[in-house]
């Protein structure tokens, strides 16, 4: 659930063969744009689907992951209430709308957020139930339970119990799900101690170090921090993914080491890795915020044209515009997911 706490987010885009109403070509065009981060040219693409079919499932599914991207939080929620509607016996459709609802809370009046969480709660166990091999599905529920409050059906007990269920074909994601449990508690010692087990069962995985160095964030260990980070970008150069973005985001919201950061979103800019879990326009609009705090206000207005053609209405600009004009910890990603 990226409701603002750090989410494993293995996203897999369907495979052509499961796009009912488009045809192999254009799902391989839809495909790649999404994982390279071409808002704009993915939406285009999934418009002429659904002229084609308005009931195509999937491409709504696909419409609201853009959307999600995108930070636009009620298009998001309309696409994928869409897809499920259409097909209801679909998992990973329920877990999107449940994700589209989570960000959607963290941005209304607490009232609001009181009773858009039992829509939450309700799309993540339908996830669960649906497909309970489904390892995302059942990460993002066992968060909302660690997260939540047991008068919204949250609870530890109940987190713990998915973490056992997660053990039989998901380990790592089990060691992730326990640490945050255990953060949660401010059991510190016992959630480093997950992180760390969660890095050897991972086979010392970039994503695995750079959610330790997260966690070090967090509980303000800077060396550490640094160390793991670190650590994750030289496990980055033999990991396809998005681990240099999480890990220049996580530098971000610390306030330090900001030309390690901007290296690292370059290089994964740069690189085969862009996938939908960190979006180019979204990386190029923080690269340019931070070269503005840098003073490099001529390589900033670079970076945030890049973004701009990607995605014309990524609505996250006040959180990038702010990010640009301070220097402070804990300031620099406003608008970015993760914990």
């Amino acid at each position: 659930m990226l409701t603002g706490t750090a989410l494993l987010c293995a996203l897999a885009v369907a495979p052509a063969t499961t796009f009912a109403a488009m045809s192999r070509e254009r799902a391989d065009a839809v495909t790649s744009a999404l994982n390279r981060g071409r808002a704009d040219e993915t939406l285009q693409l999934l418009d002429v689907a659904l002229k084609g079919d308005p009931n195509d499932a999937q491409a709504l599914n696909l419409q609201c992951r853009v959307f999600y991207a995108e930070e636009r939080w009620d298009d998001a929620i309309a696409a994928c209430s869409r897809a499920v509607q259409i097909d209801g016996k679909n998992s990973s459709y329920h877990m999107w709308l449940g994700r589209a609802y989570g960000e959607k809370a963290q941005r209304v009046s607490f009232v609001a957020a009181y009773k858009l969480a039992k829509e939450i709660r309700a799309q993540f166990e339908a996830a669960a139930s649906l497909d309970p091999k489904d390892g995302e599905a059942l990460s993002d529920l066992g968060e909302y339970y660690t997260d939540a409050p047991s008068v919204l059906g949250g609870g530890h007990g109940k987190a713990e119990a998915i973490a056992k269920q997660l053990d039989g074909f998901a380990p790592v994601r089990a060691l992730d799900l326990r640490a945050q449990i255990a953060e949660a508690q401010k059991d510190y010692a016992d959630a480093e101690k997950a992180l760390r087990a969660k890095i050897s069962a991972s086979h010392s995985s970039a994503q695995s170090w750079m959610d330790l160095g997260s966690f070090y964030r967090r509980t303000e260990r800077w060396d550490e921090m640094l160390a793991a980070l670190e650590s994750g970008a030289v496990a980055a150069d033999r990991d396809h993914g998005p681990a240099l973005a999480d890990g220049a985001a996580t530098l971000m919201k610390a306030g330090r080491e900001p030309k390690l950061a901007i290296e690292w979103m370059r290089a994964y800019l740069a690189s085969d890795a862009l996938s939908e879990e960190e979006s180019a326009f979204a990386v190029h609009a923080r690269l340019g915020a931070l070269l503005n705090q840098q003073g490099d206000a001529a390589g900033a207005q670079k970076e945030f044209a890049a973004a701009k053609a990607l995605a014309k209405d990524y609505a996250g600009w006040p959180g990038v515009e702010k990010a640009a004009r301070s220097h402070g910890k804990d300031k620099g990603v406003e608008g970015a997911h993760g914990r």
